[in-house]
């Protein structure tokens, strides 16, 4: 692609500079790109090569894309399965925004291509796309070559036979030796030919050549699989005449480790004590560790409670029939990934006894560990918005009814202090329902265009004074940085959140840095990473000189109620409610550790393209009571009775007529019956019909009604679902005096 892109961008820049250079009162119309030279050059490519112009038509393609893809159209009009249609569309959409997109397989007929785009031209009119196929590693053939070349010969004469099976039980490869036993000689061609026509097996289980008869040496036999993900495909086979003398076994197991070690299965050799001969490069890649990390025994790699059943394992197939079988073990440095070790008895091989197997399958287990994360967070932040929206109901009741009992006793009575620690004990609980709103990003956030130097500064104070004496903080912002879109509250509250942690990992005292920086497009595309999109982003880092995190907890760090801190000492919900306002505003999170190292957060949050933030003049108007006084009908619709209730009670008091409805169709009936109110109160998640419908059916016959949600989920969030004009919004939980205050408003709008 390199060459082919560096050609285009060559042929386009030489039309921008004759563009560009041309006399400005001659006024020619500028030719197109010469399509031959960039042919000819996307013809050096091995990938396949077209470009696309924004009305997504083909007007170049080199000889590898139109043999793969007949048909003469560009992405992602091509003859693919809708799931790799839809991948296209979502990368040409991406390419057209963010100016490169990539996606990592798509499928064509049988055959699979990794895909990367790229906007090009002096306007940016064109796509560029180059689908390089995913070839690969063909296991089989590599078998095959090793048995038909040095290391077969190497082999055959130290006495092992070596013979290659296809899926269909046919003769693939054979060396010598193998040949020389099943035909009498070597130099008959056997491929092709059926493995089975060869072998018999006894009564006792023992197997030999067919063509030696009964007075024939029985063999042993090690069936290496060739397929990673079945035990009955091809095969590699090494047949061993355990009663020869004169097979040398030491190098015999030479010559058998070398071969293992170049097959890409993860394979390892281990005698009847259960201790390592050998292991491939492959085995040690799946462990995630080196081969001269490798303990002494395969027990040590797992967790306590499947050493005895490897163990057992290994001394029964090391020892018993030479057989073969699966278990499921736990790896000690992933304790909740389980895999599967095939185990196989071996002979001849001197003390090798057992043959054990991992399939190297890292990049796929990090895929479905990325995909099990991920929908495990989704699933938990689902969960958590159900569980505070509910809750907030309660606290509404408990905070609504504290404020009427408070309204009837005065500061010295004997149960004002007491109802007054209930409401304050309910406004704590609140605040935890904020944060579990804001993990599953449902928080009601009041966002503005801010710079994130000032909102740094803004908390800098409050931050030392929480750090304590033993902590020092430092402060690093860094030049040109964009404006961002945010709630400055809660962005304090991310920081303040980071900060705590970094104090809770420095027992002894350290520092915490804080940092700011500008990230352009160049920057990120720099960085590689398949997690931040291609944009220009202002970036916040928080760092301290602490003990760090584990590995196996790094992973779990942003899930709510998640804590390695003693029981008392903090709820789990600090980086969950750091990485649910951060989701929320559009940023992105990363969590960098080392044990004894310290750890960094870095947060990206885009640069926001818009109006500029308002001057801040310094004049601040004081908090003036407003007369919350009033009159006219309202109509309250809440299935939650004590929710109901409360609401009802304080706008009463307030001198408004009310009425009240359990759900949408009540509220219907009401108006059928030719009841007609100032203003609708509503909740908006309501059995059998539920707020937003019932709004919607009222304002199509009945007018322009005056509405109020109340609901515990964030406003932006509801606002898109509910699609009305001039509503307002109560967020839960809410006191007597908000809810007189939300009303009086919404009354008074026009």
């Amino acid at each position: 692609m390199g060459t082919c892109a560096a050609t285009m961008i060559a042929a386009w820049a030489l039309v921008d500079y004759v563009r560009r250079t041309r006399p400005k009162e001659v006024d020619v119309e500028l030719s197109p790109p010469d399509w031959s030279i960039t042919h000819a050059t996307a013809q050096l490519s091995n990938a396949a090569i077209a470009v696309s112009d924004r009305a997504g038509r083909l007007v170049c393609a080199n000889d590898h894309f139109t043999k793969a893809f007949a048909g003469l159209k560009a992405p992602p009009d091509l003859i693919v399965d809708d799931a790799s249609r839809d991948l296209l569309v979502a990368a040409g959409r991406a390419a057209w925004r963010d100016g490169t997109a990539q996606i990592d397989a798509i499928t064509k007929d049988d055959r699979q291509y990794s895909v990367k785009v790229a906007r090009a031209g002096t306007a940016d009119e064109y796509l560029l796309w180059r689908l390089a196929p995913i070839e690969r590693l063909d296991i089989e053939s590599r078998a095959i070559e090793m048995i038909s070349g040095r290391i077969g010969r190497a082999m055959a004469q130290s006495g092992i036979m070596a013979v290659a099976i296809a899926e269909d039980g046919r003769i693939r490869a054979a060396n010598a030796a193998f040949a020389l036993r099943a035909l009498g000689t070597d130099q008959e061609p056997i491929t092709g030919r059926p493995f089975a026509n060869y072998m018999r097996m006894d009564e006792k289980g023992s197997i030999f050549f067919e063509r030696e008869g009964r007075r024939g040496l029985p063999i042993r036999l090690l069936n290496v699989p060739l397929t990673d993900d079945r035990s009955d495909g091809a095969a590699l086979l090494l047949a061993v005449d355990e009663e020869a003398a004169k097979v040398e076994r030491g190098m015999a197991l030479a010559h058998v480790e070398q071969l293992l070690s170049t097959l890409p299965l993860g394979l390892a050799l281990v005698d009847r004590d259960g201790r390592f001969l050998f292991a491939n490069d492959a085995f040690a890649r799946v462990l995630d560790i080196s081969v001269e990390a490798l303990p002494s025994y395969p027990a040590d790699l797992v967790i306590n409670e499947d050493k005895a059943a490897v163990l057992d394992s290994i001394r029964r197939f090391g020892s018993g029939a030479m057989t073969s079988g699966d278990i499921a073990v736990r790896l000690k440095e992933r304790p909740d990934e389980v895999i599967a070790l095939s185990i196989a008895g071996v002979r001849g091989l001197g003390e090798a006894a057992v043959l054990l197997g991992l399939k190297d399958n890292s990049e796929e287990t990090k895929l479905k560990r990325q995909v099990a994360q991920q929908t495990k967070m989704e699933s938990i932040g689902q969960l958590a918005g159900g569980v505070a929206h509910d809750f907030n109901n309660i606290l509404t009741a408990i905070i609504g009814y504290c404020d009427l009992m408070l309204m009837r006793h005065q500061p010295g009575d004997g149960d004002y202090d007491d109802i007054q620690q209930i409401k304050n004990n309910s406004n704590r609980v609140a605040s935890l329902t904020r944060q579990l709103l804001a993990f599953s990003r449902q928080q009601t956030l009041r966002p503005q265009i801010l710079q994130l130097p000032d909102v740094v500064a803004d908390v800098s104070n409050l931050l030392k004074r929480l750090l304590g004496e033993t902590v020092r903080l430092e402060v690093h912002h860094g030049r040109a940085l964009g404006p961002v879109r945010a709630d400055p509250g809660q962005l304090e509250q991310v920081i303040v959140n980071l900060g705590l942690n970094a104090r809770d990992a420095m027992d002894k005292g350290g520092v915490v840095h804080i940092s700011t920086k500008a990230v352009s497009q160049d920057d990120v595309r720099a960085m590689g990473s398949e997690i931040l999109p291609i944009g220009d982003y202002a970036l916040l880092s928080v760092e301290d000189s602490g003990s760090g995190i584990p590995k196996e907890n790094l992973a779990k760090i942003f899930e709510p109620f998640f804590t390695t801190k003693e029981v008392g000492k903090g709820t789990g919900l600090g980086l969950s409610t750091v990485y649910g306002i951060v989701k929320q505003s559009g940023g992105f999170i990363f969590a960098e550790s080392e044990v004894g190292q310290g750890t960094r957060f870095d947060i990206y949050l885009p640069v926001h393209v818009g109006e500029a933030p308002s001057a801040d003049t310094g004049k601040r108007e004081f908090y003036r009571p407003k007369d919350l006084w009033g009159s006219g009908r309202i109509l309250i619709v809440e299935d939650e009775d004590m929710v109901r209730a409360v609401a009802e009670r304080a706008l009463v008091r307030q001198g408004y007529v009310v009425e009240t409805a359990t759900d949408g169709e009540e509220a219907l009936a009401l108006f059928a019956e030719g009841k007609r109110y100032d203003l609708v109160v509503s909740d908006v998640v309501m059995p059998n019909m539920d707020g937003p419908t019932m709004a919607r059916n009222l304002r199509a016959q009945f007018g322009d009604i005056r509405l109020l949600f109340m609901s515990g989920y964030a406003e932006e969030q509801l606002r898109e679902t509910i699609s009305l004009d001039n509503v307002s919004f109560l967020p839960k939980p809410f006191s007597v005096q908000q809810i007189a205050e939300a009303v009086h408003d919404a009354m008074a709008m026009e």
